[in-house]
């Protein structure tokens, strides 16, 4: 079990600033860590660690495709690089890329796509990536991870220093809503278990944890008792804890601020088909494209709120007869 907040509020500090500020805590430590951004310094918050670390950063322009280019280049002369961009530019942009040049060339390879889903706002269709973690979920070997806040993303972006392949971390720009501990670890590539439950398990990440312990709470009135997986890595994912999951409680709710087609919900279905088949409802994207509101609005037009999750796994639970 991980400890969580009793009350969930927004971290005062943005996640692109715990980002920048954990690059700076390993680049003064260790000279082979390299920045690149595709011009967009000011929106991922980089800006410090250009001003530190001058000959570490590299602004490689509007040209994401080249820059994981460079970035393999870089790792092949035994450097740990950081390229950021909008998680739609990072994933779409760059899929020949990063499947050639870094993955299928063996290379260590950091990716940081921001603004994953309705967090892109009045950026609008264009800019919101409902379908990145999709995109690159087919590449063999590839690390796919969304962390929920800025405890796990500091600890992910640690743990990369000494980890050892390509990786793409699907982050929010700003305020996320805190629900880790400071000092809480965790492992990639497991799932963490933030509430224990019977009836349903309900696995999400990034945005959709809180939307999901906020379920819970409304489930547990009405008398369901629902089990709360924070999936941060999509790939691999924790076959283990899924088929535990499936043992225990015999129904699956996903919850996802991406496309179902492809995501989160794909990928714990596949595992159940596997090895023990359940009901399974997914709340995400129903295979649209974007388009400009707050996130709050988008939230609720495209059915990502804590309501949406309670009726899936209403739906769930009756399915198991």
């Amino acid at each position: 079990m991980f400890t969580t907040h009793d009350v969930f509020e927004k971290d005062p500090k943005m996640m692109r600033e715990v980002y920048c500020d954990t690059l700076i805590e390993l680049a003064l430590v260790n000279d082979d860590i390299i920045a690149l951004d595709a011009d967009l310094m000011s929106s991922s918050g980089m800006k410090p660690f250009f001003q530190r670390f001058p000959e570490r950063a590299f602004n490689c322009g509007v040209a994401e495709a080249n820059m994981i280019g460079i970035s393999a280049g870089l790792s092949a002369m035994g450097k740990i690089p950081f390229a950021h961009s909008f998680g739609c530019f990072a994933s779409r942009r760059v899929c020949d890329q990063v499947m050639i040049s870094a993955a299928y060339a063996k290379q260590n390879v950091r990716i940081v796509g921001s603004d994953p889903g309705v967090t892109a706002a009045y950026n609008g269709g264009t800019h919101m990536p409902f379908e990145d973690m999709g995109v690159l979920r087919s590449i063999p070997e590839i690390t796919l991870i969304e962390p929920a806040d800025n405890v796990v993303l500091a600890d992910v972006v640690r743990q990369l220093e000494k980890e050892y392949g390509v990786f793409y971390i699907r982050m929010a720009r700003k305020n996320a809503v805190s629900i880790y501990q400071e000092g809480s670890n965790f492992h990639i590539g497991r799932g963490n278990t933030l509430l224990d439950g019977t009836d349903v398990t309900i696995f999400a990440s990034g945005i959709m944890v809180h939307e999901a312990l906020k379920a819970a709470s409304i489930l547990q009135v009405d008398g369901v008792s629902a089990r709360i997986v924070d999936m941060f890595t999509w790939k691999p994912i924790d076959t283990e804890l899924v088929e535990n999951c499936a043992r225990i409680t015999g129904a699956f709710v996903t919850a996802e601020n991406h496309n179902i087609v492809g995501g989160l919900g794909s990928a714990i279905a596949e595992v159940a088909a596997q090895t023990r088949p359940v009901p399974i409802e997914m709340v995400g994207v129903k295979d649209r494209f974007g388009q400009v509101g707050t996130e709050d609005f988008l939230r609720t037009e495209y059915e990502l709120t804590a309501a949406d999750i309670v009726a899936a796994a209403k739906r769930a639970t009756q399915r198991k007869g």
